[in-house]
């Protein structure tokens, strides 16, 4: 876990003794209290902007839950929102992103296109291509991509740890394994495939470059889409989802089901354009 993560979950007791000395909520309420807040800073992506605010990002998060009841997606925000204003008025600097009303809570993840992440690459840097490569062909979470050691890499393959220290093994594509070897062999790394003195590359370091490359021709993302952008290609492409759950290490499909959602409203999207009936309507 990020010291980011470790930092917020010391907070949140801090909120949940506010809560219970200063407002009197009872012990039922400060549970659901702490296990939304738990939750919300386990699953979403956190992480320092250029000006030093740390971003609460609850997409990852409201992906995992959009399958729930509307009334609990609701309540589970409001609780995120008030730990996060609470944090605020103590002044630390902390935003929320992908904070919407709980009436667009299953809006489907936006995913980058083929054609633009092939334009990033075009004057990509060896490391930071190599990094948006891996993430676009695994479909890999920035922890996971952070904690690649070379003992994991094997031919054709890379042992991945994911959430709840459960272990994948993920296929690599041919092109992507002589990038690999030919990284290697430039930057000598010890231990982790992406390090600086020895010591792995933190999430932050690697989330910045991502975001620096694509800002450079024009693109505003979060790594987290090529994620998106992974799983998406997939099922537009007829792979199983049991198939597509398990190379992303969902631990449930129904996580997965919501790039089915994504898929299928790519396709519609696709077929207005294209058919000539269509056309000739307009």
């Amino acid at each position: 876990m990020s010291s980011m993560k470790k930092s917020l979950h010391s907070k949140k007791i801090d909120f949940l003794d506010y809560l219970f000395n200063f407002k009197g909520y009872s012990e039922l309420t400060l549970k659901t209290y702490d296990e939304a807040i738990t939750e919300a800073i386990n699953e979403s992506e956190i992480y320092l902007d250029e000006k030093g605010v740390t971003v609460f990002n609850l997409m990852p998060l409201r992906i995992k839950i959009a399958d729930l009841k509307a009334s609990t997606i609701a309540k589970k925000l409001s609780s995120v929102r008030s730990f996060v204003d609470y944090e605020s008025k103590q002044g630390h600097n902390i935003k929320l992103s992908a904070d919407e009303s709980v009436k667009i809570a299953k809006t489907l993840p936006k995913p980058l296109s083929h054609a633009h992440i092939l334009e990033a690459l075009e004057s990509a840097p060896m490391r930071e291509k190599l990094i948006v490569l891996i993430l676009y062909t695994m479909g890999l979470r920035i922890h996971e991509l952070s904690g690649i050691k070379l003992e994991d890499i094997s031919s054709g393959w890379i042992r991945i740890l994911g959430k709840g220290n459960k272990h994948r093994d993920m296929p690599v594509l041919k092109n992507i394994e002589l990038l690999i070897t030919q990284y290697v062999q430039a930057f000598s790394p010890r231990h982790y495939l992406f390090e600086k003195n020895a010591e792995k590359l933190s999430e932050n370091t690697l989330r910045y470059s991502i975001v620096k490359l694509f800002k450079n021709v024009g693109i505003k993302m979060t790594p987290h889409q090529l994620r998106h952008s992974y799983a998406t290609e997939l099922l537009n492409n007829n792979a199983y989802i049991s198939d597509v759950s398990e190379l992303l290490g969902h631990s449930s499909m129904a996580t997965t089901q919501i790039y089915t959602k994504l898929s299928s409203n790519i396709k519609m999207q696709n077929y207005l354009k294209a058919h000539p009936l269509i056309k000739e309507d307009d």
